[in-house]
């Protein structure tokens, strides 16, 4: 894999940026398979590739992976801040397809994973950008936001929590509401597949037990794993490793590991 640290201007933040990108150099046909994996609250765009071997994970599956900085806004379009969500889901890829021609175009071949506010931002690109994300990946993913933005006061103080998402009472329902997003899809032919873990420890644990049960009662195509386990990088190195082999599977991967 050839791995890029790029700084570039973003026009939606106005700002400069950073991401790191896996680019796969074994692919012999077409276009790269692309998944854009996002941080959790307390990490950056780097924290991927210190904290797991993802290169050699995405090498075996030819797949690129695109890393941006998310800032702390949640993936969301903040109500005092940056809109972090236009940025990740319509001006990210539409700017890496313009820097790396290898990338495939295809919503088939798009996707998005993440931990944590990762595992959030990730299933939100999927619900509310599913003409560009076909597949989405939450491992420990901070699912519930109307639940965060009213009892997040472990993690930040209350005025945090309402600007990025507004006031409390105004979350469900909003834009940033997961469970809503994925009523509004329930019919709809650009319904993602969606891939969750979490470990039955993780102090997130009762938000992904919620949003599987909402899932499979709207009838998503979903793929739920959970097993002992906290909120940590021990488990995520170990569990991205299952992601993508259901996100590529073994058979449409690189056979030189």
């Amino acid at each position: 894999m050839a791995h890029l640290v790029v700084d570039f201007y973003s026009d939606t933040l106005g700002m400069e940026t950073r991401m790191h990108v896996l680019l796969p150099e074994c692919l012999t046909e077409g276009k790269a398979k692309t998944l854009y994996l996002l941080h959790g609250m307390s990490d950056n765009e780097g924290l991927w590739m210190r904290r797991t071997s993802i290169d050699r994970y995405a090498a075996a599956k030819n797949l690129a992976v695109i890393m941006p900085d998310g800032g702390l806004g949640w993936y969301t379009d903040m109500r005092c801040g940056l809109p972090w969500f236009t940025f990740v889901a319509r001006e990210l890829p539409a700017l890496c397809r313009r820097f790396f021609p290898i990338l495939s175009d295809r919503r088939e071949d798009t996707f998005a994973g993440g931990v944590s506010m990762g595992g959030y931002g990730a299933l939100k690109c999927a619900l509310r950008a599913p003409e560009t994300f076909s597949r989405a990946i939450s491992l420990s993913g901070a699912l519930d936001a109307a639940d965060i933005a009213a009892n997040g006061g472990a993690l930040a103080p209350q005025n945090f929590w309402e600007d990025v998402f507004g006031p409390a009472a105004g979350v469900p329902g909003s834009e940033n509401d997961l469970f809503t997003a994925a009523e509004a899809l329930r019919d709809s032919p650009l319904r993602p597949s969606v891939y969750m873990w979490c470990g039955t420890e993780d102090f997130l644990y009762n938000m992904s037990a919620r949003m599987r049960g909402h899932l499979r009662a709207l009838g998503y195509d979903l793929t739920y794993e959970e097993s002992p386990g906290d909120h940590q990088w021990l488990y995520w190195d170990k569990k991205i490793v299952d992601a993508l082999d259901w996100l590529v599977p073994e058979e449409e991967g690189n056979p030189w590991r």
